[in-house]
C-alpha cells in the first residue's frame, strides 16, 4: 500500500468526530507495515484523571489501547473488517497523566471469525506505561446509507 492509498484508508476508517473528540482527539499516526504496527495518539486531559487530575482512569486507558486494536484489524483488511471485544486484558506498569499520549497495536494472528491483537500505550514522558492483550470477534463493516464509511 503506498502513501496515498494508506491516507485515503486512514480517511475513510476514521472514528467518528465527536468520539475522536471525547477520546481526547484520538487519531491515527501512522502504519509500519513490515511490522504491521498501528500508531495514534490523543491527549489524556485532566478530567480523564483521578487523584487530583494526576493519574489517568483505567478505563480511559485500556479504551486508547482498544481503539488501536480495533485500527490494526480495520487497516490490516484494508477496512473490509472491523472487531468486536469479547475480552481484553490490561496490565498497568506507569503513571499516565495529563499530556501527550501514544499507543500502538498489531493483530497477533487473524482467522476466519476470532482475531488475537496486542497494544503498547506510552505516556507523556515515552514510558511504557500500559500493555494489552484481546480476543475479538471479527465482523463485517457495514454502512448505513448515507453515513460515511
Amino acid at each position: 500500500m503506498n502513501d496515498a492509498q494508506l491516507a485515503a484508508l486512514f480517511e475513510r476508517i476514521r472514528m467518528e468526530p465527536k468520539l475522536s473528540e471525547a477520546m481526547g482527539d484520538f487519531r491515527l499516526t501512522g502504519w509500519d507495515a513490515a511490522q504491521r504496527i498501528v500508531s495514534a495518539a490523543f491527549t489524556v486531559r485532566p478530567e480523564y484523571c483521578h487523584s487530583g487530575g494526576r493519574v489517568a482512569q483505567g478505563g480511559f486507558i485500556t479504551g486508547w489501547m482498544d481503539a488501536a486494536m480495533a485500527f490494526a484489524v480495520m487497516i490490516e483488511t484494508e477496512g473490509r473488517q472491523t472487531v468486536f471485544s469479547l475480552e481484553i486484558k490490561a496490565s498497568f506498569f506507569e503513571k499516565v497523566g495529563p499530556g501527550a499520549g501514544r499507543v500502538q497495536a498489531r493483530v497477533v494472528r487473524r482467522g476466519r471469525r476470532v482475531a488475537f491483537l496486542e497494544a503498547w500505550l506510552y505516556n507523556a514522558d515515552g514510558q511504557l506505561a500500559a500493555q494489552a492483550s484481546s480476543t475479538g470477534m471479527l465482523v463485517e463493516r457495514h454502512v448505513e446509507p448515507g453515513v460515511r464509511p
